[in-house]
């Protein structure tokens, strides 16, 4: 299957300390299909200094998030599983530890939900919920 234009809504939410902090993406980008992978590729702040571009790809059981640009990283979720990177981005490096409580994919519905804790630096864990819904931009 080519490359699918779709749009997409993206939503973090990090609880930290008794803190909610929530931020949303709204964007359009591609989804592609191949065998049993699935790829939603997207960028954020085109045109700016902070132009991330992201790219997530979907298995059944595992979920990567790649990250390159004004940040970089490779996020690996696996439900139940405890995953490591690094995260880089223009003040240093954070190593970042990743346990994922929830994984959930509908591809029919174009929905994403991930809960899943951080610990940076060896730090306080932080909770997080990641959403993503996507739906295909249809050719008037």
């Amino acid at each position: 299957m080519g490359k699918e234009i779709v749009k997409l809504k993206m939503t973090m939410e990090i609880f930290d300390l008794g803190n909610k902090d929530i931020s949303v993406i709204e964007e359009e980008g591609y989804l592609q299909q191949k065998g049993e992978l699935t790829v939603l590729i997207f960028t954020e702040n085109k045109g700016t200094e902070n132009e991330t571009r992201s790219m997530i790809t979907m298995k059944p059981d595992e979920i990567s998030v790649k990250r390159s640009g004004a940040v970089s990283m490779i996020q690996k979720f696996k439900k139940k599983e405890t995953t490591e990177n690094v995260y880089r981005h223009p003040y240093g490096m954070i190593h970042m530890k990743t346990m994922t409580d929830q994984l959930q994919v509908d591809l029919d519905k174009g929905n994403i939900f991930i809960s899943y804790k951080t610990n940076l630096n060896g730090g306080n864990s932080r909770r997080h919920r990641l959403t993503i819904r996507y739906q295909s931009v249809t050719n008037e």
